[in-house]
Formats: structure tokens, sequence, C-alpha cells
């Protein structure tokens, strides 16, 4: 069954003839607008949901994924660029394996259905990169760290003078009271 839909699938595209419209849903439930690390080789596994027109869970349909052939992109484990699997239960289904390959670039994981005569299509967008990008806040909330501890560095040599003695404390010296001859009393005349 899978060999004779993917056959079908492959079969029409060579010949110029479309395929009826869409009467699968594929719901992406996780894995669009991903971003994998092709340094530390992860990458997050696409998953989809089969529905019919009426929103139905499809158990048992066919899934296709299928990853560029050239480019940025990956493969699955065992399958290459392109991965057979049939929906669960909850009409569920996972590319597992996936693996980015080593050149960045955004990406599209083309995804086909199919169940009964009933076919589905949809396009998960992924991107490689050399290693996950740093955000702006994140930026800046580092930035401001050096800065803070670079002020508190150069306040702790202030006060030390610069050399490796610990600073001694010293009290400031203020006017000095003396006791002197003096009356009380009205001023004088």
């Amino acid at each position: 069954m899978l060999y004779r839909a993917a056959t079908w699938m492959i079969a029409a595209s060579l010949l110029g003839q479309t395929p009826p419209p869409d009467s699968l849903q594929i719901t992406i439930l996780d894995g669009d607008q991903a971003i994998n690390n092709i340094r530390q080789r992860t990458a997050r596994e696409p998953i989809v949901q089969v529905e019919d027109e009426n929103h139905n869970r499809i158990p048992g349909a066919i899934v296709v994924f299928t990853l560029p052939g050239n480019g940025p992109g990956g493969s699955f484990a065992g399958a290459g660029n392109t991965l057979s699997t049939i929906s669960d239960a909850e009409g569920k289904a996972v590319a597992r394996g996936f693996r980015p390959n080593n050149l960045t670039g955004k990406f599209e994981i083309r995804v086909s259905a199919s169940y009964q005569g009933k076919t589905g299509h949809a396009i998960i967008t992924q991107t490689n990169v050399g290693s996950v990008a740093v955000t702006h806040t994140a930026r800046w909330v580092t930035i401001s760290l050096i800065v803070a501890a670079a002020a508190a560095g150069g306040i702790v040599a202030a006060t030390r003078g610069g050399s490796s003695t610990p600073a001694q404390a010293t009290i400031p010296s203020g006017p000095s009271v003396t006791a002197g001859s003096g009356s009380v009393g009205p001023p004088p005349h």
C-alpha cells in the first residue's frame, strides 16, 4: 500500500498530471520555523497531524517527508532525503531520525499524505545555522554585565591605588576644637 501510493504520486508528477485537490488537511504540530544547530548536529523532528475535510483525525495515512536533494537540508537516518511513515491512532506522523547537513541556510521539507485516494500537502520551513543565534536582549545583558564588571574592577583598582597590598582605611581629620579662656554672660556694651 505504501509503495503503491508513493508510486502514484511520482508517476502523476512525471506525467504532468495535476493531482486532485487536497482533501486531507496536514497540520504542522512541530518543526516549522525551527533553527537547527549544525555544529551540534541537533534538529527539530517535524511532526504533523493528518485530518479529513471535517477535521477528523486520520490514522493509517501514508505520510511522506521529503528534504531537498542539494543545498541546506539534511537526511533521515537510514532513509536518505525521503522518509515514509504511517500516521498513528491520533493521525500524527513524526519524521524520526532527521539530522541537518553541514550547509547553512533556509530550506523546505515537503510533506504529502494519502489515505483511501485522498491526498494532502504541506511545507515545513527550517533553517540550518552554524551556532544558535543570540538574541538582542541576551547580547545587551551580556554587554551590560561586562561593562559593570569592568567598572567594579576600576573602582577596586582606584581605591587600592594600584598596589598589590590591601588599602588601609583612613578616617579624615576635621576641624580641631581647643579650649580657651572665655566668659559666659551678656555681651559687652
